[in-house]
C-alpha cells in the first residue's frame, strides 16, 4: 500500500499517537527510526505496523527491517515523502516508522526475581530522564521499574528512544505512590529514598537483601509521601558548587551500588 496525502487518515492517525491521551485509548505508541525500531523488535515489543519511506533511507540494505517487521506481524505501507514529513517527529527522518502495543503495566503481574532489586521513580516529568532510567534498569539486571505518579507515559517517544528498546526488555508498571508502597510491604521489601536530608551515604548502607530504590522529580525529589514510607534514607554526598545530580545518574549511582554488593549481579 502506497500513501502519498499528509491528509491520509493514517498519517492523522500516527500524528494522534504523539499524545498521551491517544496512546492510552489505542494502547498504541509511536517508535521512529531504524535504530529504535529494530532494538525494539529484537527486545520483544509487539509490532503492530511499519510506515516506510524508501527516498529517504541512507542504507539500501535497512530495507530488511520490512521482512522483519512483517516476519513479526506487521501491516507493511509505505508513505510518500510529503505524508511521512507530516507523521514524522524527528527532524531529518531515516524512512522509518511504526506502531506497537503498549506493554501491561499493572504491578499484579510484576514478579521480580529473588531478592529483588527494584527502581521507584516518583512524578519524573522528563520522558529522558524516564527512558534513560530505564536503560540502566537494563543493564544492571533490575527487575522491575516502577513509575508513581506518573507525569509522563511508559510509550512516550522520547521515553522509548532513551531506553533504546528497554521498555520491553524490563518489566514495568504504573501506579499510585499509595498503591506502590501496599505492594512492596506485602513482599517484605525495603524501600530506601535518597534525600540530601539523609546522613549516611548509599554506599555504606546494605542494598543485599530485598529492596526498592527510589528517586523522585527533577526539582522537588521525593513527595513526603515516600519520605515518610522509607525504611532507609541515603545521601549521594556532593562535593562542589551543586547541590544535586541529574535523576537518571543518581539512580544509576544506586542501582550500581546495589549491583556491587550482591557480587557483581543485578
Amino acid at each position: 500500500m502506497l500513501i502519498t496525502s499528509p491528509q491520509n487518515p493514517r498519517v492523522k492517525a500516527l500524528i494522534a499517537l504523539r499524545e498521551r491521551k491517544e496512546r492510552q485509548r489505542t494502547g498504541l505508541f509511536v517508535v521512529e527510526g531504524y535504530d529504535e525500531i529494530a532494538l525494539v523488535l529484537r527486545a520483544g515489543g509487539p509490532i503492530t505496523a511499519l510506515y516506510t519511506c524508501p527516498p529517504l533511507y541512507r542504507d539500501p540494505a535497512r530495507a530488511d527491517l520490512v521482512r522483519r517487521a512483517a516476519d513479526a506481524g506487521a501491516e507493511i505501507t509505505e508513505l510518500g515523502e510529503a505524508a511521512f514529513a507530516k507523521a514524522a517527529y524527528r527532524e531529518n527522518p531515516d524512512g522509518f516508522l511504526a506502531t506497537f502495543r503498549a506493554p501491561p503495566t499493572d504491578l499484579a503481574r510484576l514478579a521480580p526475581p529473588a531478592p529483588a532489586l527494584i527502581l521507584i521513580c516518583e512524578a519524573v516529568e522528563k520522558p529522558g530522564n524516564l527512558g534513560a532510567m530505564l536503560r540502566t534498569a537494563d543493564a544492571a539486571g533490575v527487575g522491575a521499574v516502577i513509575a508513581c505518579d506518573p507525569l509522563t507515559d511508559w510509550g512516550n517517544p522520547n521515553v522509548v528512544r532513551a531506553s533504546k528498546g528497554a521498555l520491553f526488555s524490563v518489566p514495568t508498571a504504573a501506579a499510585s505512590s499509595a498503591e506502590t508502597i501496599r505492594w512492596l510491604r506485602e513482599r517484605g521489601t525495603q524501600i530506601v529514598v535518597t534525600t540530601p536530608a539523609a546522613a549516611r551515604p548509599y554506599t555504606d548502607h546494605d542494598l543485599r537483601g530485598p529492596v526498592a530504590i527510589a528517586v523522585g522529580a527533577e526539582d522537588e525529589g521525593l513527595s513526603e509521601t515516600w519520605l515518610s514510607a522509607a525504611d532507609s534514607a541515603v545521601v549521594i554526598p556532593m562535593f562542589g558548587a551543586v547541590n544535586s545530580l541529574n535523576v537518571a545518574t543518581s539512580a544509576a549511582l544506586l542501582v550500581y551500588e546495589a549491583v556491587r554488593q550482591r557480587g557483581g549481579k543485578g
